[in-house]
């Protein structure tokens, strides 16, 4: 049954959210701040209720057309595109803003919000479906695993959209792919860098239509894994290498890369603009959840790096890279969740910077926090991991000195940020 609502904010799902009449939390996609809604209420879960939009009675003057025909079908991989940029920005600057306050910074200042172009991600994990009427390719449906088969897509690098169709040709022919599967392109300075993954067993046969397919398509190498198992080569026509802060990197399949050229800029810039000038010491500087070196590479300008990296295909890419570059620059595979570095390895360096994954590094803050470190510079994909693990040097006394959000994800709910945290005393 349809009910009047008036919408107050936006949850950090990127949904409108109002109350119900009884004061239940109500999520409405699609739905703006300011705005009265007609929406049709569903079942009560236990942060809420989601509910449908049915119409907007008295739409926001931030309400713009969305620039993708694929956002009133529902796709997921964008949460605000009805949304006006300006507020946009806005906004994730305050969820940077909230999630310092709740970590006990309730005075920090926050700069305004560096949002990258669209049409510039050069990476994309997108979902596989064979279905009767032939292979759909893209993101999931928001709230759903259905597959919304992509046409189209004005936030990806206009090279990996053209790669869509193709793929889904060559697709329909492979065995591999028996019911579902996923693509995880990364667009590379050599071109397309495809991994597959696949519910079924490739065949020799199957190689081959790749190999033909890579040649066809202008990639240097298609990798092939059995669900979630290691990836192995299926064809390779070429190097596979990227420039990371001008210096040559052969990622492995699959491997992580910032979303977009500008937005790894950014975080490159406020990451130095944080370092002090003159590093104290040897200037040497701690690299943690280093993955390839998107931050390593540029840190080793500023002093003697120390790399540290879970992934050993990653810590390979870098070490080779950073010695034929002849930087001053160690890398190291350490699970840093397990293992992370203790107070006493902590002590000799100037600086400490760390990229953890989207759940924090609670187990390395904490050390951190109780570390002489003078400066540790925090790069978030998260808001929430940001807030809880920040909670650590705020009950420590230190302070932020600066502090960045990154918009990467564009009319995504996502939100990246550079925090410069210093010791107290400094």
């Amino acid at each position: 049954m349809s009910i009047t609502l008036q919408v107050t904010r936006i949850g950090a799902g990127g949904d409108g959210v109002a109350a119900l009449p009884d004061g239940t939390p109500c999520f409405i996609p699609r739905a703006l701040p300011g705005e009265e809604v007609l929406a049709t209420p569903g079942p009560r879960r236990k942060d809420g209720a989601r509910a449908v939009l049915d119409s907007v009675l008295a739409p926001s003057p931030q309400r713009v057309a969305p620039p993708c025909p694929h956002f009133t079908e529902g796709c997921g991989g964008c949460a605000v595109q009805h949304w006006a940029p300006a507020a946009q920005a806005a906004w994730k600057r305050d969820r940077l803003a909230e999630a310092l306050s709740r970590a006990g910074f309730p005075a920090a200042a926050v700069a305004p919000t560096i949002t990258t172009p669209m049409g510039r991600r050069r990476r994309a994990d997108l979902a596989l479906r064979r279905e009767a009427g032939g292979i759909r390719i893209g993101f999931h449906i928001a709230g759903s695993a259905a597959v919304l088969d992509l046409a189209e897509c004005p936030v990806l690098d206009p090279r990996l959209v053209a790669l869509i169709a193709p793929l889904r040709a060559m697709l329909r022919r492979l065995p591999a792919l028996r019911r579902e599967g996923s693509a995880v392109v990364n667009l590379l300075d050599t071109g397309a860098d495809l991994l597959l993954r696949t519910d079924g067993p490739l065949a020799a046969a199957e190689r081959a239509l790749l190999a033909t397919f890579a040649a066809e398509a202008g990639l240097p190498r298609i990798a092939w894994a059995a669900g979630a198992g290691p990836a192995e080569p299926a064809a390779q026509l070429g190097t596979a290498s990227i420039a990371l802060s001008g210096v040559p990197v052969a990622p492995p399949p699959g491997a992580f890369l910032q979303a977009s050229p500008e937005g790894e800029a950014a975080i490159i810039a406020a990451v130095l603009a944080a370092l002090p000038s003159r590093l104290a010491g040897r200037g040497r500087i701690a690299d943690l959840h280093a993955g390839l070196g998107t931050l390593s590479i540029p840190l080793a300008a500023r002093g003697r790096v120390a790399a540290f990296e879970s992934d050993a295909a990653a810590v390979a890419a870098l070490a080779a890279a950073a010695g034929r570059a002849g930087l001053k620059l160690s890398a190291t595979r350490r699970d840093l969740v397990r293992q992370p570095l203790t107070v006493a390895e902590l002590a000799p360096f100037a600086a400490v910077v760390l990229d953890p994954p989207f759940a924090g590094a609670a187990e390395q803050v904490a050390l951190l926090a109780r570390s002489a470190v003078p400066v540790v510079v925090y790069v978030s994909c998260s808001p929430a991991a940001l807030s809880r693990d920040a909670r650590a040097f705020a009950q420590a006394g230190w302070a932020v000195a600066a502090a960045t959000p990154i918009d990467q994800f564009v009319h995504s709910a996502q939100v990246e940020a550079v925090v410069a945290f210093t010791r107290p005393g400094r």
